[in-house]
């Protein structure tokens, strides 16, 4: 039975050379007569790969081409290529200066060509720190600590910028949970992946970045670092903005109503500051006028006094008509009417000064009425947490403080400004009185000495200067109570006349802070009121810039390459491995040859 079975073995040995020669020129004759024609590629796909040092230094780069061939036959691709690998058969490539031409069979065809000297579209740069101080990744490698690994990519100037523009880059690293704890990632992602944890960073298009990953490690290891390149052709939703806008909106519109009710306040200050300023216009011509009153009451009380005392004597004199001087009778009678002229002429001045502060006071009193009444602590908190200006908001709330002093102070003195029309009227009815009793003490006097011509006139006149004596003795009196309450007003009106300029000085003050506060909240509503549209015309810009769907894929290779499907990059970091203690070699045992080994089999 043996023996019938290697009879059978050595048979199909014997004829298998013929059926494989009859294969081999079978295949030879379909290459040949497919050589013969030209083949179309559909398109292409690219894969480059690259190595980097542990540090990010650029080593090996080798891209896998994808060929569509929709027709067998010759194709022919463009790539700079040091050398060639075909990867879906046996057939040989031939290559002419930046030209491959390849015979392939219809369906994919696969081949590789290396490109050592070919610049990415991105810079990496990758350092390592042990507690703080920069390690090399060679010394890094089995230490233990807090370690932080800096990733940083850049554009690469010497290359072109359309992936740099339209790629994404994803980068993601790998640690062992068994030898890395209290992982961080601040602008990544970390995941679980089994026993380890994984660390994902994302760079949008043109974008510059500094990556960190922190760790307490012990005894480490990194598996190298992933980094890919994919085209962002991801089609960006527009984001429902309404909410937004209409927030911001009614922000514009606040802040419109807002430099609105500031104009109005800025209108009612102004009128403030008027009325008090022709207010204390005219506190000051009272003061000025009741000033000098004073200063002319002791004349005024020194020639009434004067008078009292010739009629006094007069009187007296009349008893005895024997001898008598009456040379002085007329120029007692012209002292009378130039006292009354002028008591006239200062009731006359005091009706003007009174109708004049009443006037001022009118419009004092209406632009104090006009200042907005008090707010809440609660409206004042909400304005200080709205989105408005807050240095607008700042001066708001000190210029509404400072209105809000002026209505207070102005409610402490009010009463005093109301006394004052009181005690000019009474004044004025007091001053008058006696003007009219001089006058009529001079028109006695002078009809007295008109009929001293007979007896009768005589005894009329003695009777008529007795009768003026003794009531000009009530009217001296007054008058020198009206002095001291002349005096007493003039010296109280002096703090009042104070406090009046102290208030215009502080109305002008307020009025100018105002001013600035509507120019302030003026500039605020002209900035903002198209806020809206602008942060539309914003968020548009930023899905335009982020919105990659209409890029359309070039050769990374060769510019001559059309029809291109797409082109990724795949690199990947140097591992840091701790180096591994050499074994013993075992000793080599001596293989059997093809023979020896078919003859055990049947041993």
């Amino acid at each position: 039975m043996r023996r019938k079975i290697l009879l059978v073995l050595a048979t199909v040995i014997l004829v298998l050379p013929s059926f494989l020669v009859t294969a081999s020129s079978n295949d030879s004759e379909t290459k040949e007569s497919i050589a013969k024609k030209d083949g179309e590629i559909s398109s292409k796909d690219e894969v480059v790969y690259a190595t980097l040092s542990a540090t990010g230094d650029r080593q090996e780069v080798y891209v896998v081409n994808t060929l569509d061939v929709t027709k067998a036959g010759e194709v022919v691709d463009y790539g700079t290529y040091s050398s060639l690998k075909n990867l879906t058969d046996l057939s040989d490539m031939k290559q002419t200066d930046n030209m491959v031409q390849v015979t392939a069979p219809e369906g994919k065809f696969y081949y590789q060509g290396n490109m050592n000297d070919a610049a990415l579209p991105w810079d990496i740069a990758i350092s390592y720190f042990l507690d703080g101080k920069e390690i090399s990744p060679e010394d890094l490698a089995g230490k233990e600590g807090n370690v932080e690994i800096h990733i940083k990519t850049s554009a690469n100037e010497g290359n072109k910028s359309t992936f740099y523009e339209n790629y994404l880059v994803q980068i993601s690293l790998t640690l062992d949970m068994e030898i890395a704890s209290n992982i961080k990632a601040e602008d990544g992602m970390v995941a679980n992946a089994g026993k380890n944890k994984q660390v994902t960073f994302t760079v949008m298009p043109e974008d510059e970045a500094e990556l960190v990953v922190e760790a307490d490690v012990d005894e480490f290891e990194l598996d190298g670092i992933n980094i890919t390149g994919v085209p962002s052709t991801m089609s960006v939703d527009q984001p429902d903005v309404d909410e937004m806008t209409s927030d911001m909106k009614s922000l514009t519109g606040a802040i419109a109503e807002m430099n609105d009710g500031v104009g109005e306040l800025n209108s009612g200050v102004s009128e403030l500051t008027n009325g008090v300023s022709q207010l204390h216009n005219g506190s000051e011509q009272y003061k000025n006028g009741i000033t000098g009153l004073d200063g002319a009451s002791s004349e005024l009380v020194d020639g009434s006094k004067a008078i009292d005392e010739a009629l006094a004597a007069l009187s007296k004199s009349l008893g005895n008509a024997e001898g008598m001087d009456l040379s002085g009778m007329e120029e007692l009678d012209e002292g009378l009417t130039g006292i009354s002229s002028g008591l006239h002429k200062t009731a006359d001045g005091l009706a003007t000064l009174k109708q004049n502060y009443k006037k001022a006071y009118g419009t004092l009193n209406a632009a104090i009425k006009a200042i907005p009444a008090g707010v809440t602590t609660e409206e004042i908190e909400a304005l200080k947490n709205s989105n408005a200006d807050q240095k607008a908001v700042e001066k708001l709330l000190e210029t509404y403080n400072a209105a809000q002093a002026a209505k207070s102070t102005y409610a402490g003195v009010k009463q005093g400004f109301d006394s004052v029309d009181i005690t000019l009227e009474n004044t004025i009815d007091g001053i008058s009185k006696m003007a009219n009793n001089l006058d009529a003490m001079a028109d006695g006097l002078s009809s007295s000495l008109e009929n001293m011509d007979s007896m009768e006139g005589f005894a009329r006149l003695q009777e008529g200067i007795a009768s003026l004596s003794a009531n000009y003795k009530t009217f001296h009196s007054g008058l020198v109570d009206y002095t001291g309450v002349v005096h007493q007003l003039s010296t109280s009106y002096q703090e009042l006349n104070t406090g009046i300029g102290d208030l215009a000085e502080g109305s002008g003050k307020l009025e100018n802070g105002v001013g600035e506060l509507h120019d302030g909240t003026a500039q605020l509503h002209q900035s903002t009121k198209d806020l809206s549209k602008q942060m539309t015309e914003e968020i548009d810009q930023m899905m335009d810039d982020y919105d990659k769907s209409d890029f359309e894929a070039v050769s990374f290779v060769s510019a001559k390459n059309k029809n291109v499907n797409s082109v990724q990059f795949v690199l990947k970091t140097e591992s840091i491995k701790q180096e591994e203690p050499e074994m013993p070699k075992e000793q080599e045992k001596e293989e059997k040859g093809v023979w020896a080994r078919f003859k055990d089999l049947f041993s």
